[in-house]
């Protein structure tokens, strides 16, 4: 029993923080990494 409950927390745990990563790729680098390689595309020069 000791070990199944260590498991359930390792798991709980392991998607929060999954989930918190895939926020923050989604909202933060993401858009800014396709606004800087959109931007390098489209040079004028």
């Amino acid at each position: 029993m000791d070990t199944a409950l260590k498991i359930l927390i390792s798991l709980v745990v392991g998607a929060l923080l999954l989930a918190g990563l895939y926020t923050l790729f989604k909202d933060t680098i993401l858009p800014t990494l396709t606004q800087k390689i959109t931007s390098l595309f489209n040079y004028q020069g």
